[in-house]
């Protein structure tokens, strides 16, 4: 019984003893000071920029029609069930209508759009691509094996008797 008790009570010194240090290895480092020189940099200095070149962000799809178009602001409105999402267009967007490159002008309301975005970090949502126009008949033919071979792999994998 005397046993139990040391033991208890030194896991609880324990505990209580790393806690404070734990807390302050999850706190920041204090900002440098201005009297130290720019070529030393601490390690949480270096930290943010690598997160943001090695997280990789998923480009959602999103497909509508084309509500408002705002050439000046270089964003358009699609049109949503629940409510409507609005597309910045930036110098990365890659837009192509009827599979030749498009431009702002192209975008009209009530004409379909379908592509893709990511969302930046002021919530704002930034086109990745945008397809204006009716599928082509070269995308529905791309479309339509995915789905063949989907069928098809379900039946060769059932047991034959």
């Amino acid at each position: 019984m005397n046993t139990k008790i040391k033991i208890v009570t030194v896991c609880t010194a324990a505990l209580v003893y790393c806690a404070p240090g734990a807390a302050f290895a999850e706190s920041p480092a204090p900002a440098a000071s201005p009297k130290s020189s720019k070529a030393k940099t601490t390690a949480t200095e270096k930290a943010p920029a690598a997160e943001t070149t090695t997280t990789k962000v998923k480009a959602l799809p999103f497909h509508g029609t084309i509500g408002t178009v705002e050439q000046a602001a270089k964003t358009f409105t699609v049109a949503g069930k629940e409510k409507s999402r609005t597309f910045k267009i930036t110098d990365a967007t890659v837009m192509t209508k009827a599979g030749a490159s498009a431009t702002m002008v192209d975008l009209v309301p009530n004409e379909e759009v379908r592509g893709s975005y990511v969302k930046a970090a002021d919530g704002s949502l930034e086109a990745k691509t945008v397809k204006v126009g009716p599928m082509t008949d070269a995308e529905k033919a791309e479309k339509k094996p995915s789905k063949k071979k989907a069928k098809q792999e379900d039946a060769s994998a059932s047991p034959s008797s």
